[in-house]
């Protein structure tokens, strides 16, 4: 499929099933951040590649999360704060794709949607910004709005102090530097696809910090009719992230969390294509972290074994009541 291209009205190539109207122009939504309009941008650049002359036109959609930045995400729900107004937006035919940071889903898509497309994963590892871990005095201050970053850097270093971290990218990253903070910690895809990668004083390995379910992807929604869009994304699809992502949401969705409890998940693919799916579970304040992980075949079945075995077998479903 690398390097075919489809011009638009004949869906000949780039796994295009059925012909793509020369006449219709393709609407991504997006949220408006800096990020997620790089982000929309990148995912139309990718389409225009596999099929010459298509029109893109960015709808932008504000969300429940960017209206309330100053109020912590686990009273906005969790993932849906920034997702569920841009996944409406397709819903109700004002727009064609639904372009997310992974990370932002529900673990549940809603009906009438399908998640179609998952392009190539950038780093899926978390990022600290102002200080490296080991250089972080001991009390010192540290940033953040997730309940899974603040559980497994308490593990790590019970002496640290935390405080919320909300707005958009270039905010969080200005906090390490305006003297209230002794470091950030964010995405690492995020400010690699800014252009901002020089700022990370660390990149956390997984073995340390394991990343936000689809931490590092984007994810591409379209109506579940829509067969003309879903053939498509099909173009732009990445098999082997996408398998990992359904891997990470189904053990999302049988655990049942949210990014506003410590639950985090990261699949790979192995050499002979089985995943392996590492996950965890962790109390608020991260003195009990469980983490497992197991290898299969099937992404959903994957995810389903390690949240039963998390939650059962490791306690997990005690620990995420504490």
């Amino acid at each position: 499929m690398a390097g075919s291209k489809v011009t638009a009205g004949s869906g000949s190539a780039a796994g295009l099933d059925r012909p793509w109207a020369s006449d219709r122009r393709l609407r991504l939504a997006t949220r408006g951040s800096p990020l997620a309009r790089c982000q929309a941008e990148r995912v139309a650049d990718r389409l225009r590649s596999a099929v010459e002359g298509l029109e893109i036109e960015t709808v932008i959609v504000r969300t429940r999360g960017d209206r309330q930045s100053d109020v912590p995400l686990d009273r906005l729900g969790g993932q849906g704060a920034f997702a569920k107004e841009v996944q409406a937006a397709v819903a109700d035919a004002d727009a064609d794709i639904a372009v997310h940071s992974a990370k932002d889903l529900p673990s549940v898509t809603p009906g009438g949607l399908v998640l179609c497309s998952v392009p190539e994963r950038l780093d899926p590892r978390d990022a600290l910004v102002g200080a490296a871990l080991g250089d972080l005095a001991p009390g010192a201050v540290v940033a953040t709005g997730a309940a899974r970053r603040r559980a497994q850097l308490a593990n790590l270093r019970p002496d640290l102090t935390f405080v919320e971290l909300r707005g958009n990218m270039g905010t969080r990253l200005a906090r390490a530097g305006d003297g209230t903070v002794d470091a950030v910690i964010v995405a690492m895809a995020a400010v690699e696809r800014l252009g901002w990668a020089d700022q990370v004083a660390e990149t956390l390995p997984i073995v340390l910090m394991l990343p936000q379910v689809g931490q590092g992807a984007l994810a591409l929604e379209c109506r579940a009719d829509d067969e003309p869009v879903r053939s498509l994304l099909s173009a732009v699809d990445d098999e082997d992230a996408h398998r990992c992502l359904r891997a990470e949401r189904a053990f999302l969705a049988s655990v049942g969390g949210s990014c506003s409890v410590p639950v985090a998940a990261h699949a790979e693919r192995l050499d002979h294509g089985w995943l392996r799916l590492d996950g965890l579970v962790a109390s608020g304040d991260g003195r009990v972290v469980l983490r497992q992980a197991l290898e299969g075949d099937d992404p959903e079945a994957l995810g389903r074994e390690l949240a039963a075995a998390l939650l059962g077998g490791a306690g997990g479903a005690e620990v995420l009541d504490w």
